[in-house]
């Protein structure tokens, strides 16, 4: 649906000059593509993907080893044939005594070369204690469920949640910042369109006057050095008017440009044919603390300031005990259970690990100061903002309410130019006043309409600029 909307806007826009696209078209256009948005969307998901992970680590852990190995040679437990001495039972004594040759003479055993010899002995053959391990494999199946990992996992769980909100929160800046950007190319394109309108009335008012002298001329009621003074000023008019169509040209392209359409896209802007702007009054009075609340890039501080506030919880973890259940099924081949058969023997086991930090020098403490010191830096950071914010409202403030006061000068001083115009040329039709006095009334005609125009684009800037450090931005 979004898709259809954006190409339907850009068809208006591309469609022709007859069409006329608004600042929230403009401001739409902009949204859908510019490049730091999307970048910031993403990193929305991947702050998403990144909780989900977090989460992952409350549940128990399914990993799946296997292996093979391929060994040249078989294994013996021993190096040649054993005999292995035996016992027999022995009822005088109830207990089993080795089958000793004994000296009958003595009655003792006899002993060769410092060893007993005895009588029957068992054969331990190196064949039955030799292995074939030619091509060994096995594979385990283990389940590891964390019981208590010194509180790491709810601290990672909570900066990733917090993290993907900073990551909403920045994506807002970038929109605010966006449509500032827009507004103000929108504007200066309006501002540009007046100006350029204000120089072709311009033109046509010296080319008048240019008419009037000539004829003058011929008549002989004015001089050559007039009519070569006014000359000048259509001249200079002329080009004035050519700086302002280039201008207006360029001012049209980054507009486009920002709205991501093609630079050569011709938009009429719904407020650039307007004699007046609907001029909205800012508010007059503030409330710090709901422009904490509304201001994106303090939230984000806040945000960043709880995230550094868990670092130091996942610091402090690495002291404490860590426990957690394994289990697990393995197999091996040959089968190490049953003689090393060639054949898989299966097995499975429970238990439980504990790992307790006992001593690391000062090392892991150091981490947690460092984590701590990070998390006041932050805290600074934070204060220091909310100061630095304070003082951009006020003069942000100052700034509008000076504008307008411009604003308001700049039509008295144009109502004042126009009657200056007026009367001069009809003294100078009558004879009772100079060209260079019309000419000045002219060129002050032309300086109080530009002021009034930049003034009036100044209310309407100054108005969005306090909008967007208030964070009453609507959009």
């Amino acid at each position: 649906m979004r898709n259809i909307v954006f190409i339907a806007l850009c068809a208006i826009a591309m469609a022709s000059s007859a069409q006329v696209v608004t600042l929230d078209s403009c401001r739409h256009m902009a949204l859908r593509n510019n490049k730091e948005i999307q970048q910031a969307s993403m990193g929305i998901e991947k702050a998403s993907y990144q909780r989900k992970e977090a989460a992952a680590a409350y549940l128990p852990q399914f990993d799946l080893t296997a292996g093979y190995i391929y060994n040249s040679r078989k294994v013996s437990l021993i190096k040649e044939d054993q005999l292995l001495p035996t016992k027999s039972f022995n009822p005088q004594t109830g207990q089993y005594d080795f089958n000793l040759l004994i000296d009958p003479s003595t009655g003792y055993p006899i002993q060769v070369d410092g060893q007993y010899v005895p009588t029957t002995v068992a054969l331990l053959p190196k064949s039955g204690m030799t292995y074939n391990i030619h091509n060994l494999m096995g594979g385990a199946l283990t389940v590891t469920q964390p019981i208590y990992m010194g509180g790491k996992i709810t601290a990672m769980n909570q900066i990733t949640d917090l993290a993907e909100q900073l990551a909403r929160e920045m994506r807002e800046s970038k929109v605010e910042d966006v449509i500032y950007n827009v507004d103000a190319a929108y504007w200066q394109v309006v501002s540009l369109c007046a100006k350029q309108k204000l120089a072709r009335s311009y033109v046509n008012l010296v080319q008048s006057l240019d008419n009037d002298v000539k004829a003058m001329v011929n008549e002989g009621l004015a001089t050559r050095s007039n009519q070569l003074a006014v000359d000048v000023k259509l001249n200079e008019a002329n080009v004035d008017m050519t700086k302002v169509d280039n201008g207006v040209t360029l001012s049209r392209m980054l507009l486009s440009q920002l709205c991501g359409l093609p630079v050569n896209v011709f938009m009429t802007l719904a407020d650039e044919g307007r004699d007046e702007l609907n001029l909205s009054l800012a508010p007059s009075n503030f409330n710090l603390d709901e422009v904490y609340d509304k201001r994106h890039d303090v939230r984000s501080l806040e945000l960043a300031t709880k995230i550094y506030d868990q670092q130091v919880k996942v610091a402090r973890s690495e002291m404490m005990p860590k426990l957690a259940a394994v289990a697990a099924l393995h197999a091996t081949n040959p089968n190490s259970y049953n003689g090393f058969e060639n054949r898989f023997g299966a097995a499975f086991s429970v238990g439980a690990t504990l790992r307790v930090p006992l001593w690391h020098w000062g090392g892991l403490s150091n981490k947690v100061k460092a984590a701590q010191v990070d998390a006041r830096v932050k805290r600074l950071e934070l204060e220091d903002a909310k100061e630095k914010i304070a003082l951009q409202i006020s003069q942000a403030a100052f700034s509008y309410q000076e504008s307008y006061k411009t604003y308001e000068a700049t039509k008295a001083n144009l109502a004042q130019a126009d009657e200056n115009l007026r009367i001069a040329n009809i003294a100078f039709k009558e004879g009772m006043g100079t060209l260079d006095e019309v000419l000045g009334a002219q060129t002050a005609w032309l300086k109080a309409n530009s002021e009034k125009i930049d003034a009036e684009i100044n209310v309407q800037m100054c108005y969005e600029y306090l909008n967007k450090v208030m964070g009453t931005m609507s959009y």
